[in-house]
């Protein structure tokens, strides 16, 4: 193995030992001229925890995600992933992290496996063609690893996307809708996916405004609107009382827009 692959693993190891906190975030803001995305939200993820962050569309979910991946700037407040500050290491907390973005999509003039190995160069990882093959057959595309990216239809770049997240296998992936895009059959295979992830001791940190796959598969939700967080807690607190997220979720936002 070549020396940066080593001090990359090395540095890797580093930076989690002894956190409990995967994301920490304190007061966390971010204003577009008069318009305030996220305002003055709090909250935690714990190690080994599957978190999802519910609400509305224009909500402020991807904001906070693009924030806590050091990919845009708070207005005010911080944060700190993986014991790393998101502001002063933003390059840092990406090596480390994986990322599935809402809408990004792989170059149009790489094919499939081009791409993956592309990324699997820049983070310098050993193993690529093991790597790669787990993944096309995890997905169920192999059959498209030559395929241009421009040619690839929607489902199949967001299973690419899934794909470059997680080759470098982290510790904690941050998911922006992690099933847009997906068939009915492959929704399960990425459901799964995430259980086993989180089981295996790895975190996950996802944004969508699908309440059934909160309900299904998170252990504690954030509901967010407008910018602000409403509720933080437990899945199994709702569940056991009787309640539907659902219409937890509705009275909750509905009674904000109306306050």
């Amino acid at each position: 193995m070549h020396l940066l692959p080593m001090l990359f693993h090395r540095k890797a190891r580093r930076s989690v030992i002894g956190v409990r906190q995967m994301i920490e975030a304190d007061d966390l803001t971010k204003d577009y001229g008069d318009v305030t995305a996220v305002n003055g939200v709090s909250l935690c993820v714990a190690k080994g925890e599957l978190f999802g962050l519910l609400g509305p569309n224009g909500s402020g979910k991807t904001t906070m995600i693009r924030m806590l991946t050091g990919q845009v700037r708070p207005t005010s407040g911080s944060a700190r992933v993986m014991g790393l500050d998101v502001v002063k290491d933003p390059i840092r907390v990406r090596e480390l992290v994986g990322i599935i973005p809402e809408q990004e999509t792989p170059p149009s003039f790489l094919t499939a496996e081009e791409y993956l190995r592309f990324v699997a160069r820049i983070r310098n990882l050993d193993r690529v063609d093991e790597r790669c093959d787990h993944w096309f057959d995890l997905l169920e595309f192999r059959e498209k690893r030559d395929v241009l990216c421009k040619d690839l239809s929607r489902g199949t770049r967001q299973k690419l996307m899934f794909a470059q997240a997680f080759l470098h296998e982290p510790r904690l992936a941050l998911i922006d809708e992690p099933l847009i895009n997906l068939d009915p059959i492959m929704q399960r295979t990425v459901k799964d996916f995430l259980r086993s992830y989180v089981r295996d001791g790895g975190t996950v940190f996802l944004s969508t405004h699908i309440l059934e796959i909160a309900e299904e598969i998170c252990d504690r939700i954030g509901i967010i609107h407008n910018g602000r967080l409403l509720h933080a807690g437990q899945v199994d607190d709702l569940t056991g009382s009787g309640r539907h997220l659902e219409s937890f979720f509705l009275d909750l936002v509905r009674g904000d827009a109306g306050a």
